[in-house]
């Protein structure tokens, strides 16, 4: 039986592709179910399989004795979303085992993820894997692989600092944020503008369930599209004076040449929010906040300068921490490959047990044979053993006997070690 890892990521495909084979949550179960039909209709008995399927990657994870089981999985992957196989080649990774079991534990552990160390693809991973359980796909190979997975990023989580720093300008935000706020959740969530970083910032505030998500933009078009995304409202821009007071969170990056907040509108909304505190980030250039607002006692101003700074502390940190987790996943990938070993040899060991056993019963038959008909139960005893020994050994002295040349030499070497007493 072999593991294996097929699929694509932020970076082997464009978004364009990805969207493509994406699944939503609803659609993995009948997805696995699939996997699992089509490794049967092409020979494969035992087959297992769980889909990994996020807005950054697709990943069918499987445990197959096909004979060329990674191209079956990409095929697969190309037939189930009516894709040319050619075409969607050159995007995949195709990964047979000790790969496929260091990107599953990479994956986990976030070491895999746009965002480096972010912790919520172990959360969809645990998703997934419940799913495929539930649409029977999982088995002792793939069971065994995903605990193992969830016990490493847990190991990686604990031991080293790969989550603690962050590394981009929307991480940082929230990482700030949450010296204000111990949680974001119980938190409202303002966010000025609906370009591309505001839309990263929205995506990592997101992540951590705040009460309510709002989109000021001047296009209410772009601005609800954005919205909806995160299950938020669209308000705008000439609507903050009255509702700005409402919201623990402000996010701001607009094209305006002039600031959008001054330092009265903001001293009212303290005013009105009975001077509890206000978490806000200017990341625009010209800045979208008059700098005099983080005078206000009860106001916490970041510029994107600011945010800079511990970007780079966070990339310096976190990379030490990289190389920490690279090392324990790759013990841990030793660890779970040997067991994949033990495995393999099991069919090999019940064997020996079968043989074994039957030789010690023809054996047994015959002294009770000779106890009954009266023999000395000494002598009985001692062909018995001397039986027993024999038939034991005849089967290495056969092939040591036919074997020559290196494979003579390697059975001279292995024969003592396997008969060597243990006493």
């Amino acid at each position: 039986m072999q593991l294996l890892a097929v699929g694509l990521n932020h970076t082997t495909a464009p978004v364009s592709l990805r969207e493509q084979l994406a699944l939503a949550p609803d659609q993995l179960g009948r997805a696995v179910q699939a996997a699992r039909t089509w490794f049967s209709r092409q020979g494969s008995t035992g087959e297992e399989a769980a889909i990994l399927s996020t807005c950054n990657r697709t990943e069918l994870y499987a445990a197959s004795n096909l004979p060329n089981p990674l191209d079956a999985s990409g095929q697969f992957l190309a037939h189930y979303h009516a894709l040319n196989y050619a075409e969607l080649r050159p995007h995949l990774y195709l990964l047979p085992q000790h790969d496929a079991v260091r990107h599953a534990f990479r994956v986990a552990s976030g070491l895999d993820s746009m965002v480096l160390g972010e912790p919520q693809i172990l959360g969809q991973m645990k998703d997934a894997v419940r799913t495929a359980e539930e649409a029977g796909g999982l088995g002792t190979y793939l069971h065994q692989l995903f605990q193992r997975s969830f016990a490493v990023a847990k190991e990686v989580r604990s031991t080293t600092e790969i989550g603690a720093h962050s590394v981009s300008m929307a991480a940082a935000a929230v990482r700030l944020s949450q010296r204000i706020f111990d949680r974001i959740a119980h938190q409202h969530v303002l966010f000025i503008g609906a370009g591309e970083m505001i839309e990263l910032c929205a995506a990592h505030f997101a992540a951590q369930n705040p009460k309510s998500v709002t989109i000021a933009n001047r296009s209410m078009e772009r601005g609800e599209a954005l919205a909806t995304r995160y299950n938020g409202k669209a308000i705008r821009l000439a609507d903050l004076p009255d509702c700005l007071h409402q919201f623990d969170i402000v996010v701001s990056c607009t094209a305006s040449t002039l600031p959008l907040i001054g330092l009265g509108l903001v001293e009212r909304a303290v005013k009105a929010r009975r001077h509890r505190p206000v978490f806000m980030v200017d990341l625009a250039v010209p800045r979208d906040i008059e700098p005099e607002v983080a005078r206000l006692d009860d106001v916490f101003l970041y510029t994107v300068d600011d945010l800079a700074q511990v970007v780079q502390t966070g990339m310096e940190n976190r990379q030490a921490a990289v190389k920490q987790a690279e090392a324990i996943i790759d013990a841990r990938v030793e660890s779970f490959m040997h067991w994949v070993g033990d495995r393999a040899m099991v069919p090999v060991i019940r064997e020996l047990h079968e043989s074994s056993e039957a030789l010690r019963m023809a054996e047994l038959e015959r002294a009770r044979k000779l106890l009954a008909r009266g023999d000395d139960p000494e002598a009985v005893l001692e062909a018995l053993s001397k039986g027993l020994a024999a038939k034991f050994l005849h089967g290495p002295q056969q092939a040591l006997h036919h074997a020559q040349g290196d494979e003579r030499a390697r059975l001279a070497t292995l024969l003592p070690q396997l008969f060597r007493s243990r006493r």
